[in-house]
């Protein structure tokens, strides 16, 4: 489903102009990229501070909307006031059909409760990773990537490059090595109560 935004032209800008669009309910933000020029828009603040609470909406294409003109945009940034629920301000970037993005998408984990590692040697799973970066054509990119705990044997971990991949999604990974997204872990009453029975045999 396509998450619409909607916003209107920005004229004033400045920090005086800015807190005026605050005090009557609107968020100042910036929509930028593609050929076109950056645009200063105003959005809706009750609106974006529910949008911003729903996980697709920052690893989704959105079509943003500005005085009735239409445009394909990534979430890139969100600005929040430091203790109050309020969003200060919102950057978005124009897509092209043609050209990859990168984008972090979430991780949803299934399967851990019927893995080995769980209902037969009473492991707990940690999820190490809950995001993880992409790269992709818009049409390809996926609300999030589904991780099939289900064979995680005890004390093992599943590593990133085991995950499954949609068609013409590939993974960016900044670093070394081949980073844990999950690991069985023994727990720890259990592991001493079966050091004990060893003990005792």
């Amino acid at each position: 489903m396509q998450i619409t935004v909607k916003a209107s032209r920005r004229t004033e800008q400045g920090t005086r102009a800015s807190r005026r669009l605050r005090r009557a309910g609107r968020v100042p933000g910036i929509v930028y990229g593609g050929d076109k020029a950056p645009q200063p828009i105003t959005l809706d603040h009750n609106e974006i501070y529910h949008q911003l609470n729903n996980e697709a909406f920052h690893a989704s294409i959105l079509m943003l909307e500005i005085d009735g003109e239409r445009e394909s945009v990534l979430l890139r940034d969100a600005q929040w006031h430091a203790y109050k629920p309020l969003v200060l301000h919102v950057d978005f970037q124009r897509v092209s059909a043609n050209e990859k993005i990168h984008l972090n998408v979430p991780l949803h984990f299934i399967g851990a409760e019927e893995s080995p590692a769980v209902k037969l040697g009473g492991c707990i799973v940690s999820h190490v990773l809950t995001e993880v970066e992409v790269r992709c054509l818009p049409k390809d990119l996926p609300e999030y990537l589904t991780v099939d705990l289900s064979g995680l044997q005890p004390e093992q971990s599943l590593h990133l490059s085991q995950l499954s991949l949609p068609p013409g999604v590939e993974i960016v990974h900044h670093g070394e090595g081949d980073p844990v997204v999950a690991t069985a872990l023994k727990v720890r009453g259990e592991a001493e109560g079966e050091g004990g029975e060893a003990a005792a045999s």
